[in-house]
């Protein structure tokens, strides 16, 4: 079989440098689509949804494995968004203090060949400590989170406001479940350990 090209469905750069870890060459294409959720659809149905139609979205490629990947978190059955601003984020940050925020990451792998599927959710859930509005100023002036939902960066100075984590993979948290993902690329009959470059 030809090889594969490798598509992130993401501009992000976060999911970039998580995907960089697995030290295979991949290409980024940004997916345009509605991210509205549908009437009555769950937090968990919207990503998966999501993550499956951003995968979709991406054009263009003959051979490829395409990944899609969207992520919504959840504090006592509100969804979070991101701040935005300061002011947006203090509010959030002390909502969380002493509580849980479960994020949940819809992960999509679509073949283009052949537009077989495989997809899934996984949840990670971040305890808080909790947490006075000194610490909750002083990270927000330090790290400006502005553009992440929950207003932190755990892969940063966010792993200060934390009790615990609760999950099978941390790397969910930053928006790209390597573990589920490398599973999901076998299912495609695409092994990470053997597309590993030789040196030499």
């Amino acid at each position: 079989m030809a090889s594969r090209t490798i598509v992130l469905g993401s501009t992000s750069p976060f999911r970039k440098a998580l995907l960089e870890k697995l030290n295979i060459p991949f290409e980024c294409a940004k997916p345009n689509i509605d991210e509205t959720a549908h009437e009555g659809e769950t937090p968990i149905k919207l990503v998966e949804r999501l993550a499956i139609e951003k995968a979709q979205a991406i054009t263009g490629f003959s051979n490829a494995l395409i990944i899609g990947s969207d992520q919504v978190a959840l504090c006592e059955g509100e969804i979070l968004g991101k701040p935005h601003n300061f002011e947006n984020a203090v509010k959030q940050l002390t909502k969380f203090s002493g509580k849980a925020v479960t994020f949940y990451t819809g992960l999509c792998v679509l073949d283009s060949s052949t537009n077989k599927v495989t997809s899934l959710v996984e949840p990670f859930t971040v305890h808080f400590n909790v947490l006075t509005q000194n610490e909750i100023i002083s990270y927000i002036k330090a790290e400006e989170p502005y553009n992440c939902a929950g207003s932190f960066k755990s892969e940063g100075l966010g792993i200060c406001l934390f009790k615990n984590l609760e999950g099978e993979d941390p790397n969910s948290l930053i928006g790209l479940p390597l573990i589920k993902l490398i599973s999901l690329l076998k299912q495609h009959d695409f092994d990470v350990l053997k597309e590993q470059p030789t040196n030499g």
